[in-house]
């Protein structure tokens, strides 16, 4: 296994892995607080939230497996270099556990507050069963010969599947309401940051070691920054330049204002 050759380096590639590790971990409360705020999950799409827990659960089995597994980690070497690194950090680790967890709690919100007429899709629903039907046909056949770098390799095939597709209902949704009201900006201005940190570790890693087969070496973290960051602009450009929000009176009755998007009636259905 390889070492670090630069003690700045290895403290700057800890430093911004543990930036990317809050930015992205502190992204998931701005939904959830809005959420409990408003007691309404309306503006928020489910398919987003069904499709963004598949690509975290994936994404930890992926995670844990490779960090914690001596018996992976000597495939990885074998397939990619003893000189190589590991290419999952502890913070990689610490943010798929605990973003299960945080999207988990978004779906329970979904059952317990208002959602309107919303539900969510067959397709969503037929994608998330044949994924993980697929990943357990994978199992079987890594089974007989022990070929669990493979296995894992296929989770994280997914969750760069997942966070190809997983973004475009909540995009879709946006532009149909003609509003973002209820969908929180705050995460996207999170998860844009950590995208960036995470790919800067990345890049610090592989200026150290010379060598940038820790890109291609986990394809999936390199995919998952350029297409987080990918949507993540195009959420800020319905935010701020497409459907800007706007004050609602206050209710004369509480004094408070509504939390439901001025828009046309006629854009609901578009």
């Amino acid at each position: 296994m390889a070492s670090w050759n630069s003690i700045p380096l290895e403290i700057s590639y800890e430093v911004v892995g543990w930036i990317a590790f809050t930015s992205w971990s502190i992204s998931f409360y701005p939904q959830l607080i809005l959420n409990f705020r408003r007691k309404s999950v309306v503006g928020l799409n489910f398919d987003f939230v069904l499709l963004n827990l598949t690509k975290h659960s994936s994404y930890m089995i992926y995670n844990v497996c490779l960090y914690f597994s001596p018996i992976i980690q000597k495939q990885y070497f074998d397939t990619y270099g003893d000189q190589e690194m590991i290419p999952v950090a502890a913070n990689d680790v610490a943010f798929s556990i605990h973003a299960v967890v945080l999207t988990a709690l978004t779906l329970f919100q979904i059952f317990i507050y208002e959602r309107g007429p919303q539900k969510v899709s067959r397709f969503a629903t037929g994608l998330v069963v044949l994924v993980w039907g697929f990943a357990a046909i994978c199992f079987f056949i890594a089974l007989p010969t022990h070929s669990w770098l493979w296995l894992i390799t296929i989770f994280n095939s997914i969750q760069v599947a997942m966070t190809c597709v997983k973004y475009i209902p909540q995009a879709k949704m946006n532009f149909t309401r003609k509003s973002t009201v209820g969908w929180s900006i705050g995460n996207i201005l999170l998860d844009f940051g950590g995208g960036l940190a995470n790919y800067l570790q990345m890049v610090i890693q592989s200026i150290d070691q010379n060598s940038w087969v820790n890109f291609y070496g986990n394809i999936g973290k390199t995919l998952l920054s350029l297409i987080s960051i990918f949507f993540d602009i195009l959420f800020m450009f319905q935010h701020y330049v497409l459907y800007p929000e706007k004050k609602s009176p206050k209710s004369p009755e509480t004094g408070e204002e509504s939390n439901e998007p001025l828009i046309d009636p006629s854009h609901e259905h578009v």
